[in-house]
C-alpha cells in the first residue's frame, strides 16, 4: 500500500543580516563628501557676506581701525550726496543696455553662419569661441588697450586707408565705447548655447515654410526666434549680470581710475575704489549690497517680463 507523504510548507529561511549602512549613517557619508563645498559656502561666501552686510552700517575704515555704528548714514550717503555713485551707476547702465544686446546679436548671427555643416567649420567655432576662454583676464584688457592706443594696431590699419586715428582709450568719448567693443567679442560663450538651440530647432518647419514662400527673413522671424527665445532669455540673464559685473578692463583700461574723467567709472571700479582706494569699508559694503540686490531685481523683472515673449515646445496654444 502506497504511503503518501504529507508535504509540509517550509519555513521562509532567516534572512542574512543586512550589511548595508543605516540611513542616518548614509546621510553622515553624504555630509562628508559634501564638506568641503559646505565649508567654502561658509567660509568664502556666506559669513563674509553677513560680515559686509555689518560693515555697512558701521562707518569702518581700513587705516583707522574704526567701527562705530551709524544704521543708513552710509545708504543716504550713497543716494543723497555721492555723485560719483550715480555716476558710476550710469555708465554702467549705458554700459550693459548697449554691450549686452549688440553681444548677444553677434553671437547669433555668427552661431546662425555656423550652424551649417560646412568644410572647416568646426574650426572656426574653435576660433571665434577662444576669446571667451580667454575673456575676462588682465593679458587680454592689456593687449586690447595697446591696440587701440595712439600707436596701436587699429590706428595703423586706419592710416593704411587714409583715415586719420586718435587715442581711444584715452579719449572720453570713446573710451567707454572701446571697452563695448572688447566686451561684444567675446561672443563666443552666447554663440555656443545658440549652436546648441540652433541644432534643436526641426528642419520640417523650415521646409514647410520654404514651400509656403516664406522668405529668409520671414522664417527667421516666424521660426528661429520663437523656437530660440528660451535660449536667449538664458543668455539674455546671463550676459546681463555679466555686464553689470565687468571691472577688470575697465580697471586695466583706466589705470584703476575709470578715467578719462571718469567715462569708464563701472559701479564695480567705483566699488573698489571705494573700499580699497579711499579705505572706507563701510560704504563699499553699502554699495555692494545695494549692487546685489539691484541685480536681483533686474533678475526678477526679467523673468517677469520673459513670460510674454519666452515660448516652449510642450506649450499649448
Amino acid at each position: 500500500m502506497a504511503t503518501t507523504t504529507q508535504l509540509r510548507p517550509e519555513a521562509p529561511a532567516e534572512k542574512p543580516a543586512s550589511r548595508r549602512p543605516s540611513k542616518w549613517r548614509e546621510g553622515i557619508a553624504g555630509y562628508v563628501f559634501l564638506s568641503p563645498f559646505l565649508l567654502g559656502l561658509m567660509g568664502i561666501t556666506a559669513i563674509p557676506m553677513l560680515y559686509s552686510l555689518y560693515l555697512s552700517f558701521t562707518n569702518y575704515e581700513l587705516l583707522g581701525r574704526t567701527s562705530d555704528w551709524i544704521g543708513f548714514e552710509n545708504y543716504i550717503e550713497l543716494f543723497t550726496n555721492d555723485p560719483q555713485f550715480w555716476h558710476a551707476v550710469q555708465v554702467t547702465l549705458v554700459f550693459a543696455l548697449v554691450a549686452v544686446p549688440l553681444k548677444l546679436a553677434v553671437a547669433l548671427g555668427v552661431a546662425m553662419l555656423l550652424n551649417r555643416e560646412r568644410r572647416g567649420t568646426g574650426l572656426f567655432r574653435g576660433l571665434f569661441y577662444l576669446p571667451s576662454l580667454l575673456g575676462g583676464s588682465v593679458a587680454i584688457a592689456i593687449i586690447w588697450r595697446a591696440m587701440f592706443d595712439r600707436d596701436g594696431a587699429f590706428n595703423s590699419l586706419l592710416a593704411f586707408f587714409g583715415v586719420e586715428g586718435k587715442p581711444w582709450v584715452n579719449d572720453p568719448d570713446w573710451a567707454l565705447e572701446t571697452l563695448m567693443l572688447l566686451a561684444i567679442w567675446q561672443f563666443g560663450a552666447p554663440m555656443v548655447i545658440f549652436l546648441a538651440g540652433l541644432k534643436q530647432v526641426p528642419q520640417e518647419l523650415y521646409e514647410a515654410a520654404a514651400v509656403d514662400g516664406a522668405g529668409a527673413w520671414r522664417r527667421f522671424r516666424n521660426i528661429t526666434l520663437p523656437m530660440l527665445s528660451p535660449v536667449i532669455f538664458f543668455n539674455l540673464v546671463l550676459e546681463t549680470i555679466n555686464g553689470f559685473q565687468g571691472f577688470t578692463s575697465a580697471f586695466v583700461l583706466s589705470d584703476g581710475t575709470g578715467g578719462p574723467t571718469d567715462s569708464t567709472l563701472m559701479y564695480t571700479l567705483q566699488l573698489y575704489n571705494r573700499g580699497f582706494t579711499e579705505f572706507e569699508m563701510g560704504s563699499a559694503s553699502a554699495m555692494a549690497w545695494v549692487f546685489l540686490l539691484s541685480i536681483g531685481l533686474i533678475t526678477v523683472a526679467l523673468f517677469s517680463t520673459g513670460r510674454m515673449w519666452v515660448h516652449y515646445a510642450d506649450e499649448e496654444g
